[in-house]
């Protein structure tokens, strides 16, 4: 089935190889979320909703509403880590809904989540956010790649996830 609705055509296969990327790298980090705020399921409500659609459902307006209160519970985390990990959750419920519009706005709806998993690395582990995104490299396959070049490249920002993102996109693109 194809979307047409922008500027180019994404199909439901190419929205859940997008999905399966963002919802992996929620994945990931929610257990930061969960040790933070023990007694919140909506991050995690999210995750089996994108998974829902990954694994061939339709998309419904389950994955809109846990999106939504994914980021309604980033709001109220009590720390910048647990805060992104649940933002994380909603942007992977979210992802199936990416819109074929060539923005580079929507590049975030794409790499956000590997970015914030990266500054979650920096935050939680000490790591080096760039060490974090050679496994979000690693991920990516083929289509996924194929989906992300179609929307133009992402915009640097002033803040570090912003800074993660841009350099994942740039490192993405001259994969072959």
């Amino acid at each position: 089935m194809l979307i047409v609705s922008g500027d180019f055509e994404l199909t439901m296969d190419e929205l859940r190889a997008v999905t399966r990327y963002v919802v992996q790298h929620a994945e990931d980090v929610l257990p930061v979320f969960e040790q933070a705020v023990p007694d919140d399921s909506r991050p995690c409500a999210a995750i089996d909703a994108a998974w829902t659609f990954v694994n061939g459902a339709r998309r419904t307006k389950l994955q809109r509403v846990t999106s939504v209160d994914a980021h309604r519970a980033a709001r109220s985390a009590p720390s910048e880590a647990a805060q992104l990990a649940a933002r994380c959750a909603g942007d992977a419920a979210s992802a199936a809904y990416l819109h074929p519009i060539a923005k580079a706005t929507q590049v975030g709806h794409i790499l956000r989540a590997a970015a914030s998993t990266a500054r979650i690395g920096e935050l939680e582990g000490g790591t080096t956010g760039e060490a974090v995104l050679q496994q979000s490299l690693q991920r990516a396959t083929p289509q996924l790649l194929d989906v992300l070049r179609r929307y133009p490249p992402a915009h640097g920002g002033s803040s570090r996830v912003a800074q993660l993102m841009t350099a994942l996109d740039q490192s993405l693109r001259g994969a072959s």
